[in-house]
């Protein structure tokens, strides 16, 4: 752990966000290979992926957000509250956007919607993921510490594991539709690409303005609720095994609250 807070926040965000961009690749992948996936496996990664980034939300991000508007004499409540609710917002805003849209491709198109419509929304639901990993890592320029560096890495495999099914999702019914295997799988993969992107200039923007760091924290930590509430959750939800997937979220919450009370 020590030899990993030697590596700059930038180095590690890519590292960081790489690794869940291959892990969506990974997933991806299964549309090589396999006509579906375990629908129970595929859910309970999300369901999982799910308590963690929901409990990263708070330990990795918005505790930390208002502890350093505090410390920067900063109204931690206000800053606080609007980077959560403006994260939240955004994304909603972003999605419904983004339907309307696709409701008015010409009828030659009308056809691929939904293959357009689910890439997209995947793709852009992956966009705030990866600025939560980023603005995390670049928050441990101002707190270089072995707690935060092990909260900013259990939030990226939090995220990654429910990459995986992400990936999957997005290349099988792409297959299911007609689509070749091979251009399956890079839409697939092709949807964690902008992680990478994001988790650099979230990380750039936390390095680079501490002032607003608080803020931009908050803010990630709104977005990701959003996704958790909004798309895991009922996701997982839909499972015959509703039971399980419940335990699945409070088990991958707990495990990051367990690591940041022990760890912190």
């Amino acid at each position: 752990m020590s030899e990993l807070l030697t590596l700059s926040p930038l180095l590690q965000a890519l590292l960081a966000t790489l690794f869940s961009w291959g892990v969506t690749a990974l997933g991806a992948a299964l549309v090589l290979f396999a006509k579906r996936a375990h629908p129970i496996l595929m859910d309970a990664l999300l369901a999982f992926g799910a308590g963690v980034m929901l409990a990263s939300s708070y330990f990795s991000l918005l505790a930390p957000a208002i502890d350093m508007a505090q410390a920067q004499r900063q109204p931690a409540w206000l800053i606080a509250t609007a980077g959560f609710l403006f994260g939240g917002c955004f994304l909603l805003m972003a999605d419904h956007i983004m339907q309307r849209c696709t409701r008015r491709f010409p009828a030659s198109l009308q056809g691929q919607r939904r293959s357009i419509l689910l890439v997209s929304s995947i793709t852009l639901h992956n966009i705030p993921e990866g600025l939560a990993i980023g603005v995390s890592f670049g928050a441990l320029a101002a707190n270089p510490t072995p707690a935060a560096l092990t909260a900013s890495w259990m939030l990226a495999i939090g995220i990654a594991l429910q990459n995986f099914p992400e990936g999957a999702a997005v290349s099988l019914p792409l297959r299911r539709e007609g689509m070749k295997r091979g251009r399956a799988f890079f839409y697939g993969q092709l949807s964690g690409f902008v992680e990478p992107i994001a988790g650099v200039l979230g990380c750039l923007l936390a390095v680079s303005v501490q002032t607003v760091l608080p803020f931009a924290l908050a803010f990630a930590a709104g977005a990701m609720v959003v996704v958790v509430i909004a798309e895991l959750v009922p996701e997982s939800q839909r499972s015959t095994q509703a039971g399980i997937m419940t335990f699945a979220t409070m088990a991958g919450f707990g495990v990051m609250m367990l690591l940041d009370v022990a760890l912190g």
